[in-house]
């Protein structure tokens, strides 16, 4: 199993998307600073707003780039009013 996360920070006030089998053993890592050049590092109050379960680590990465190049925080908030947007993502996926 795999997952597509949305975690946010209050302190940045920003939304970070990222995939991972485990989730929670990810958020540690992004709120200790394990990832040296990665955006999280900002911060170390993230908590999981999303934790969406998928098949493959193929379709996560999907997802997560989907997400990422829409570059917008509206749609970030509208997936987690409604994460049934991500299955429909997928299921038009080429």
């Amino acid at each position: 199993m795999h997952y597509l996360y949305i975690i946010y920070s209050k302190s940045l006030n920003k939304y970070y998307t990222g995939e991972s089998p485990d989730v929670e053993h990810r958020l540690q890592q992004h709120n200790s600073h394990y990832f040296k050049n990665n955006f999280s590092k900002g911060a170390n109050d993230w908590v999981i707003k999303l934790k969406f379960e998928i098949n493959s680590k193929d379709d996560a990465i999907f997802l997560e780039g989907f997400i990422k190049r829409m570059k917008s925080r509206k749609f970030i908030e509208k997936i987690l009013h409604d994460p049934a947007i991500l299955k429909q993502i997928l299921s038009e996926k080429p």
